[in-house]
C-alpha cells in the first residue's frame, strides 16, 4: 500500500515507521532536517521492542503524497488549515484520510477544505523525536477509530504492522475522553517541565487534575457527548503507562516552539464560556501556558 504522512513529528514517524517496517510504501512529509537525516540513514526507531534503522521515504513538499490511497495527518492543531491547502491538489478521489491529531475538530476542519471524508482517529502512543530523524518510542501505540473510516483490510494493514486498532461507535466521546487526558497532563507538564510519573506523584497537581477532568465531564455533559470510561481511572492509567513522557505542549515549549493549548485546556474554556459553563482550572492553565509562549523568541 503506498501511504503518505503529513507531519513527520513523533507521532507521524512513528505510525509512518511502523508502517513501513512491515513492508509498506510510506512517504514522510516533514521539515528539513528530519527529511535529510532520514534519507540519509533511515529513521532511526528506538521502541519498547526494537532498536532499528527503518527504511523510509521523506520530503519537504507536500506534492509528494500523490498517488497514496492512505493519508495520515499528524500536523498540530495550529496547522490544520494550511495543511489542508498543501494536500488538497495532490489528493486521489478515492483516497483515505485520517486524523491523527490532538482536539476535538480537525476531522471537520480538513474535510471543508479538502473535500473529501477525513475520519478522526484517537491517538495513545508516547514517543518523541530525540533528534533529527530519531524517534524514541516509550509506550503504547493504539488508535480508535469509528466504524465507517476504514474497510477491514486497511484495519488488517495497521494490526499486521504491530499497530493495535480499536472500532468505536462513539468516536466524538472518544475524542473527548482523550482530550480530557490531554487537558490534564499537557499544561501542568509544560509549566512544571515534569514527565507524566513524577507529575502524579505530586499531591497538589493531583487534586489541580481532578478539578480539570470534573471541569471538561461538566462542558461535554452540557454538549449531550457521551464520554466511554472512568475519565479519572484514564488518567491514573496515563501516569502508570506513560511514566517518563512528557506532554506535546513541555516538548514544544523546550524546543522553543507554540504548542497546541489553544486546541485542548483553551478549547474547553471556550465551549465553557459558549454554554455559560465556569472552567477556573483549565482557563488559568491555559493562560499561564498562553504567557510561556509569548515569552518564546
Amino acid at each position: 500500500m503506498r501511504i503518505a504522512v503529513m507531519g513527520a513529528g513523533a507521532v507521524g514517524c512513528y505510525y509512518g515507521g511502523m508502517l513501513s517496517r512491515a513492508g509498506h510504501q510510506v512517504i514522510l512529509i516533514g521539515r528539513a532536517q528530519h527529511v535529510e537525516a532520514i534519507r540519509r540513514h533511515g529513521l532511526l526507531m528506538d521502541t519498547t521492542s526494537f532498536r532499528e534503522y527503518v527504511p523510509i521515504g521523506a520530503s519537504t513538499d507536500a506534492s509528494d503524497i500523490q498517488g497514496a490511497s492512505l493519508v495520515l495527518c499528524c500536523i498540530k492543531s495550529n496547522d490544520t488549515e494550511n495543511a489542508a491547502a498543501l494536500m488538497a491538489p495532490h489528493l486521489r478521489a478515492d483516497v483515505v484520510v485520517l486524523s491523527l491529531q490532538n482536539g476535538i475538530d480537525n476531522a471537520e476542519r480538513l474535510q471543508s477544505q479538502l473535500l473529501h471524508a477525513v475520519y478522526p482517529a484517537v491517538v495513545y502512543v508516547a514517543a518523541e523525536m530525540t533528534g533529527s530523524g530519531q524517534l524514541k518510542h516509550h509506550g503504547r501505540g493504539e488508535l480508535v477509530i469509528g466504524p465507517s473510516a476504514m474497510d477491514n483490510e486497511m484495519i488488517e494493514v495497521f494490526v499486521n504492522a504491530g499497530v493495535p486498532m480499536r472500532v468505536s461507535d462513539n468516536v466524538i466521546g472518544e475524542l473527548w475522553a482523550k482530550l480530557i487526558l490531554n487537558c490534564a497532563y499537557n499544561a501542568l507538564s509544560a509549566i512544571t517541565k515534569l514527565p507524566y510519573g513524577l507529575l502524579f506523584e505530586d499531591q497538589g497537581a493531583k487534586e489541580l487534575m481532578r478539578s480539570i477532568v470534573r471541569e471538561c465531564l461538566a462542558v461535554a455533559q452540557r454538549e449531550s457527548i457521551t464520554v466511554p470510561g472512568d475519565s479519572w481511572q484514564n488518567v491514573e492509567r496515563i501516569a502508570a503507562t506513560m511514566p517518563a513522557q512528557f506532554s506535546s505542549t513541555a516538548q514544544d515549549l523546550m524546543r522553543g516552539r507554540r504548542g497546541e493549548i489553544d486546541h485542548l485546556n483553551g478549547y474547553v474554556v471556550r465551549k465553557g464560556k459558549s454554554l455559560a459553563i465556569d472552567t477556573p482550572v483549565n482557563q488559568t492553565l491555559y493562560s499561564i501556558v498562553k504567557l510561556l509562549e509569548s515569552a518564546l523568541k
